[in-house]
């Protein structure tokens, strides 16, 4: 199967959404194929800076490619990537291309991503909780006394 950066002119080079089963159903068709060209192709830093040239307002091509010290062709591949990603969306005016940003598969993801930050916030709590805990024992232990027990709910 061709790599996703393949910019060949045949057919698309991702995957059908049938051969993801597991990332359709936790992100949605169009989520899981975002997902599949980003995790197999991050943006480069490059493509993360076009993204955010593309935050304020959509911009032509060669707008976009003024803004960075490589040739144009270099920032059509980068725009085609990001495209691919469907995270910047191509729209013609005239002669020219413009792209603007689509910062919906980003929010999706970030929604996705709020459970595991919501699951690491209780976990670092946990830790700190821990270590807390044991320094007390510790600074118990260095100054004599002898960490008593948590009183007993029984009599």
């Amino acid at each position: 199967m061709p790599r996703p950066d393949d910019h060949s002119d045949g057919p698309s080079t991702l995957p059908s959404p049938e051969l993801n089963p597991l990332l359709n159903p936790i992100l949605g068709q169009n989520m899981g194929r975002w997902a599949e060209v980003y995790f197999t192709s991050p943006p480069e830093k490059r493509e993360q800076a076009v993204l955010d040239l593309l935050r304020g307002e959509s911009r032509s091509v060669g707008q976009i490619a003024a803004a960075f010290p490589i040739s144009r062709p270099a920032i059509s591949k980068h725009l085609r990537q990001l495209h691919k990603a469907r995270l910047a969306i191509p729209t013609r005016r005239g002669r020219h291309r413009f792209y603007r940003l689509n910062a919906e598969p980003l929010a999706a993801v970030d929604s996705w991503l709020e459970r595991y930050r919501m699951l690491w916030a209780q976990n670092v709590s946990n830790l700190k909780w821990f270590v807390e805990q044991e320094r007390a024992r510790e600074m118990g232990k260095a100054a004599g006394k002898v960490p008593s027990k948590a009183p007993s709910k029984h009599k």
